[in-house]
């Protein structure tokens, strides 16, 4: 099947997936009315009744639900892309997006903010920072004589990572309780309180993210062949793979940062878009991201619809996503892994 038909097919499936989150909760909505609130927030006017829209319509769909699904999708386009990039830059197909500490700082970042509310009284700008700081701490770590080695990248990466899960092993023993609780909820993961503004930050920063990702799409080809061939074909591996590190870093890092910590997206996606389109990163960053959304909008619609209680998404994706992963190993494992 050709490139672009498989990426309108995605597509489609991924506004399918919107659709779907719009009208499914436990308040019912068709898709006319949830269509007519959106056209009229966005026209002024509806488009498909003349009757007036009831109050409770547009507040479930305009402040609850759009932009939570936005959210969820912008998330999902970040982990994947980030996932996407780094396992073409250390040509590994077992690395994803947390490998440099990101979700280990940001973790620490938000126990601090939760138990030391007075000091940080953010928690989403703590949590970003300090996830930004656990990758430039692994890259200043791995950096020998100007040049940064990717398997050296990695083992500082799980080295910086580990410290930081042991600083938040300390949070936790000194927090209350209460915040105990908030730092497991938190680390999660979730889009329970998601807003627009939260949507408008990630879209600043997620999409010219991707936007850079895709452009460096033919280096990664070259990164993907090894440093030597990258080198003869007219790219500095170190500069490539630094400047890709830090637009997944930052989009994984904004991610995180809003939604707390999202497995499996971040492995899974960029496996399922080699699969479908083969190893060319110019197609598969956008299916892996297109994927993402797609993938991380149904978990969402399923955590907030099996129960009553609405379950936090890791618990829904890391169901969903091991299984796939179980499949991949036994089936593909000698083409994937190998």
């Amino acid at each position: 099947m050709r490139p672009a038909i498989v990426l309108a097919i995605l597509g489609l499936f991924l506004l399918c997936a919107l659709g779907l989150g719009l009208v499914a909760g436990e308040y019912r909505l068709t898709a006319a009315q949830a269509f007519d609130v959106l056209f009229l927030k966005l026209f002024g006017t509806t488009l498909l009744t003349d009757a007036p829209l009831p109050k409770m319509h547009e507040v479930i769909v305009w402040n609850i639900r759009a932009p939570r699904l936005l959210v969820a999708a912008l998330s999902g386009v970040a982990l994947a892309s980030a996932g996407s990039a780094y396992q073409g830059c250390f040509r590994n197909p077992l690395v994803e997006p947390f490998i440099l500490g990101v979700s280990s700082g940001a973790a620490f970042g938000a126990a601090l903010a939760i138990v030391l509310p007075h000091i940080f009284p953010s928690t989403q700008l703590t949590a970003f920072v300090f996830g930004l700081s656990a990758v430039a701490l692994a890259c200043g770590v791995a950096r020998r004589k100007g040049h940064t080695p990717p398997m050296a990248l990695v083992l500082s990466g799980i080295v910086i990572g580990s410290l930081f899960t042991a600083l938040l092993g300390i949070m936790k023993y000194a927090a209350s309780d209460a915040q105990l609780r908030d730092i497991t909820f938190w680390m999660m993961g979730g889009f329970y309180y998601s807003t627009w503004r939260d949507a408008a930050i990630l879209a600043v920063v997620v999409l010219p993210c991707f936007a850079g990702l895709f452009l460096f799409g033919w280096r990664l080809n070259l990164l993907s062949l090894g440093d030597d061939e990258a080198k003869s074909l007219g790219i500095n591996p170190s500069a490539s793979r630094m400047a890709i590190i830090f637009l997944a870093t930052l989009a994984a890092a904004t991610c995180v940062a809003t939604a707390g910590i999202i497995a499996w997206v971040g492995l899974m996606m960029p496996h399922a878009a080699r699969l479908m389109l083969g190893p060319d990163n110019r197609l598969g960053l956008p299916a892996a991201a297109l994927m993402g959304a797609a993938y991380l909008l149904v978990c969402d619609t399923l955590a907030r619809t099996l129960t009553g209680a609405e379950i936090p998404i890791a618990i829904v994706a890391s169901l969903l996503g091991g299984p796939y992963l179980l499949w991949l190993l036994r089936s593909r494992g000698r083409d994937v892994y190998e």
